[in-house]
This record gives C-alpha cells, sequence and structure tokens, in this order.
C-alpha cells in the first residue's frame, strides 16, 4: 500500500509542483538497451521523481521508467504511466545502500489495462 503523506518540508523547496511521498515499485532502463531495474519510489510530483536504486547511474543519463500510480493520487483508479526523463542527481542512499536517482520528467503517457 502507499503512503500518500505530503512532503513537510516544502516551505523552502522552490519546486512548483505538488511533492507526494509515496513508496511505489517502478521500472527503470537507463539506455534503450538496457535491462530494466526494479526500483522503488521515495517522492514523486508530476514534473519529477525520487527513486531508491542498486545499481549506478550517472548524472545526465536519459531514463525511462513505469509506474502505477495509486487511488490516493488520482482519486480514481490506479493508473500505469510510462515516462522518458533524465537524471538531475544521484546521492547516497537509504540504509539498505542503495542509492537515491531524482530525475525531471519530460514526456509522459498514460498506459491502458493489460
Amino acid at each position: 500500500m502507499a503512503e500518500t503523506q505530503q512532503d513537510q518540508d516544502n516551505n523552502n523547496d522552490k519546486r512548483a509542483t505538488r511533492r507526494f511521498a509515496l513508496r511505489l515499485p517502478v521500472t527503470v532502463r537507463y539506455g534503450e538497451n538496457e535491462p530494466e531495474h526494479v526500483a522503488q519510489t521515495r517522492d514523486v510530483s508530476a514534473r519529477g521523481i525520487c527513486f531508491y536504486v542498486d545499481s549506478a547511474i550517472q548524472a545526465g543519463s536519459a531514463i525511462d521508467f513505469t509506474l502505477t500510480l495509486p487511488p490516493e493520487i488520482t482519486l480514481t483508479e490506479s493508473i500505469r504511466v510510462r515516462c522518458k526523463g533524465r537524471v538531475v542527481r544521484v546521492e547516497g542512499g537509504n540504509p539498505a545502500s542503495k542509492l537515491a536517482v531524482a530525475a525531471v520528467i519530460d514526456e509522459y503517457e498514460f498506459l491502458a489495462d493489460s
């Protein structure tokens, strides 16, 4: 189940869109011919995402990722979204020694149910 509390440290934050602290599974691909990596989101907004992943990736890298937004966010039903973006920051991660990757979303499409 998703955690849906809004990030409380937005007071000094210059982001233009609302950010949701969500723990959702996400599949990430770093290049066209690269394998998919399973990751977990830390937070999501309309313009960006931060997720935890095991494998290293460089800032500036292009990425493709797919996640399912839960009804708590969509206010209707779950919606699968495929996004293209680029990594803007990579930092030391969580207690499980994963990397936190922040990316901007350049394109997205809603996927039909399979």
